[in-house]
């Protein structure tokens, strides 16, 4: 006979008293998805240059029409706080200070990823449909592809596309943005 052993999933509240009580350190690379404290891999040269490149990118698209943060924490519920590595968020006056921004002011995140794709397709990107964000790109370094999900309905992306080479790449909520693969690994 198995016996199961319960598992403790922490909140968002109990997760920022882990630092004080010295549970996780200050500088530890950890988000919380579904309860759990994960830890997140290391950030390699081609993953930080795609980050950079991107967050460029759109600084100059986009001009003060929104605030771009990178691997900040975005609240999605009592149990997930994920940080993705760019989200596009509605201005705010005090630039989010006082609360992370939660769905409603998300209007794109990317995630790129070298080694994480599969923990970001697999685990993040359905916490980010649930939650109601409208738009989630993984950028894939392996395969130098943007996979587009969007079209919410019911919790679920209905629309994914893949696009490679010099395919233009327009989030739904910034047609003033767009970008190439070609671009993002020339």
């Amino acid at each position: 006979m198995s016996t199961v052993i319960p598992r403790k999933r922490y909140t968002v509240t109990d997760y920022y008293r882990m630092v004080p009580a010295g549970i996780i350190h200050r500088d530890e690379r950890v988000e919380l998805l579904d309860g759990e404290v994960r830890v997140m891999s290391p950030i390699g040269s081609w993953h930080s240059g795609v980050v950079s490149r991107l967050q460029s990118m759109l600084a100059e698209a986009l001009r003060r029409t929104a605030i771009i943060t990178i691997q900040s924490p975005v609240r999605l519920g009592d149990y997930d706080e994920p940080e993705p590595d760019i989200a596009v968020l509605r201005p705010c006056d005090d630039f989010y200070t006082r609360s992370h921004p939660t769905p409603a002011d998300v209007l794109l995140i990317i995630e790129v990823a070298d080694t994480s794709l599969d923990y970001d397709r697999d685990e993040k990107l359905p916490r980010y449909a649930a939650a109601g964000v409208p738009e989630v790109w993984l950028v894939d370094i392996a395969a130098e592809a943007i996979e587009k999900f969007c079209e919410l309905r019911d919790g679920i992306y209905q629309v994914q596309h893949v696009a490679t080479g010099a395919e233009q790449v327009r989030p739904q909520l910034l047609p003033q943005f767009c970008v190439t693969a070609a671009e993002l690994f020339a």
